[in-house]
């Protein structure tokens, strides 16, 4: 399920409001035009009809008594558009005079004064001439509903661009508004357990105060916790440094002294597990020195050449000279402002990784490219997903007699990490059907 978006839900929220209010407003200017067009037009027509009454009565009193209607309408103009037309009628409610023959007859309204309308016109009456004499102006209906629509329609059209334009600014309000968020979640990502530094409080809004606060609080309670925890790795490893080497040189001469073969065994197997646990003392050690964050120097340093020293001396404590083998490119280089000794770590971790773990019958290859990627490769079964999953956790050892304690790839990913490297594990290695390969990529800077 996607998350919802801040943004997002005060676009919508504000579009809405602002929308709904405009259209409130509207509607309500339309109800309050529309009575006020309509008083208009009443006054307009009750005015009219009251100045043209006196006027229609003198012309049929001082005309021709005829019983022709008279007709005042200049051919020249007629128009099937009339926004007036009246009629004058007698009592008997037979046509004087009118001023169209586009209607047909005599208007429907009563012969009585004042206001009256039906579907298509309002109409006004004013009796003249002692009630003989009714003069009737007709304003059509479709004319006011055509004011009303268009007043109607330049209140609602702005609708159209308020909507885009109200979606373009509510966005730009919002973004500048909610980006001390984005720039505190961005500072919050950032940290871990290299960079628990508090974040400043200098700048930050109000309502995010007590947000910074709260959290500058929890990665102190978390720093301590890591100091404690790390202090206590390193110290008790170093610690223990001395006794097991003690322990180790009384073991060794032990062995000297002791004569049976029972005896010899049980000395045999108590320096097996001193080694054991002298191997994961210096193992702890690196791994305290892994998570002090050692990696990264002021200066760069040319790192191909704590690789060459390391190489050099695996080959030369080896029985086996053959037993690694070591490739570098003459177009390598890898000057980076990386601590040598985690370098060191990490290279020896995976040398010792690739020489345990990998057939014995089988040299180890360390190759240097073009691009001063570091491989490390070495023989043996092809490992599942599962088992190189299981062997980049802390502890976890997949199906193997070899010794070791679990810690040494965890250590140079973590270390790797640091050095702003990418380190892959392949099974098989590239260009086989068995073997572990082991690639150690610096990140462009």
């Amino acid at each position: 399920m996607k998350s919802p978006s801040l943004i997002g839900r005060l676009m919508f929220s504000v579009t809405a409001a602002v929308v709904s209010f405009w259209i409130v407003a509207a509607v309500g200017g339309i109800m309050v035009m529309k009575d006020e067009f309509a008083e208009i037009f009443d006054s307009a027509l009750q005015e009219t009809t009251e100045r043209l009454a006196p006027l229609i009565v003198d012309d049929i009193q001082h005309g021709d008594h005829s019983d022709e209607v008279l007709s005042l309408e200049n051919s020249a103009q007629a128009s099937s558009r009339q926004y007036l037309t009246y009629q004058a009628r007698d009592a008997n409610g037979k046509i004087l005079v009118h001023s169209s023959d586009i209607i047909k007859g005599p208007f429907p309204a009563p012969l009585a004064e004042g206001f009256w309308e039906d579907d298509d016109a309002r109409y006004f009456t004013v009796a003249a001439a002692d009630n003989t004499i009714f003069v009737q102006v007709a304003d059509q209906m479709k004319n006011r509903r055509e004011a009303i629509n268009e007043g109607a329609l330049a209140l609602l059209l702005p609708i159209l661009v308020l909507v885009p334009l109200s979606l373009y600014i509510i966005r730009l309000v919002a973004r500048r508004s909610v980006s001390s968020i984005g720039d505190l979640r961005q500072a919050i990502s950032e940290k871990d357990s290299g960079d628990l530094n508090p974040i400043q409080t200098e700048g930050q809004a109000i309502e995010l105060q007590p947000i910074v606060h709260s959290v500058n609080i929890l990665m102190g309670r978390v720093q301590s916790a890591l100091e404690a925890e790390r202090a206590f790795t390193a110290n008790s490893a170093h610690e223990l440094r001395t006794p097991i080497a003690g322990a180790l040189a009384h073991t060794q001469l032990l062995m000297t002294e002791v004569k049976t073969a029972s005896g010899q065994a049980r000395v045999e197997q108590i320096e097996a597990s001193l080694q054991k646990l002298k191997r994961l003392v210096e193992k702890l050690m690196q791994l305290a020195r892994a998570e002090a964050n050692i990696a990264l120097a002021d200066k760069p340093a040319n790192l191909l050449n704590v690789l060459d020293l390391l190489v050099e001396e695996y080959q030369r404590n080896m029985q086996n000279d053959e037993r690694i083998i070591y490739e570098r490119s003459a177009e390598a280089r890898l000057v980076k402002p990386v601590n040598e000794d985690a370098f060191a770590i990490v290279i020896r971790n995976l040398i010792e990784n690739a020489l345990l773990h990998g057939k014995q019958d089988e040299p180890v290859l360390i190759r240097v490219g073009k691009n001063s990627t570091i491989h490390i490769i070495n023989g043996g079964k092809s490992l599942s997903s599962e088992e190189l999953a299981n062997a980049q956790k802390r502890f976890g050892r997949g199906t193997t007699s070899a010794p070791g304690s679990g810690l040494g790839m965890p250590i140079a990913i973590e270390i790797a990490e640091q050095m702003h490297a990418h380190l892959q594990f392949l099974s098989p290695a590239t260009g086989r059907i068995d073997g572990f390969e082991a690639i150690l990529t610096f990140r462009s800077a």
